[in-house]
């Protein structure tokens, strides 16, 4: 098994039944994401830092909890409103990890198509593992979907 990092790509999309600015504004904040992010209530003492702006490039979070929350950074590296926000994501429990994800919006009759995407390399761990997209796919791509209900709910209230 060759021990070099293998890229990484998770993604999924939905159509959320708002305008591309009102989807946009509960992303670029990461204040806004305790209102959908699947990853809230997953331990009820988690821990949040925020850092720089509210919203936009520099907006920074940093989270610390249990074993299944784990510990990490994101920081807004990129946001086009309407459009996109870039994070880079760097975890540091369970396993050190670091990923690009993004959030693209494409306005659509119905609303607006929100894509989710994460891409990076394979951690060594999963390298351990064997193939790294069913599991990594497996273990993110459901977060991912229930994100983006709940997100669509959050937006579509707005």
């Amino acid at each position: 098994m060759s021990s070099e990092a293998h890229p990484v790509l998770v993604e999924r999309s939905t159509v959320v039944r708002a305008d591309a600015a009102t989807v946009h504004a509960l992303i670029d904040n990461f204040h806004e994401w305790v209102k959908w992010s699947p990853y809230e209530g997953v331990d009820p003492d988690l821990m949040r830092t925020y850092a720089g702006p509210d919203a936009g490039v520099g907006a920074s979070y940093a989270w610390s909890g249990n074993r299944k929350a784990g510990a990490g950074t994101m920081t807004i590296t990129e946001s086009v409103p309407g459009s996109r926000v870039v994070l880079d994501l760097a975890f540091t429990k369970p396993f050190k990890n670091r990923n690009v994800t993004e959030f693209l919006l494409e306005p659509t009759a119905d609303g607006t198509t929100v894509t989710w995407r994460m891409s990076g390399k394979q951690n060594k761990l999963f390298s351990l593992i064997g193939t790294v997209f069913p599991v990594m796919d497996k273990l993110v791509g459901s977060d991912f979907e229930k994100g983006l209900r709940q997100l669509a709910a959050v937006a579509e209230q707005d």
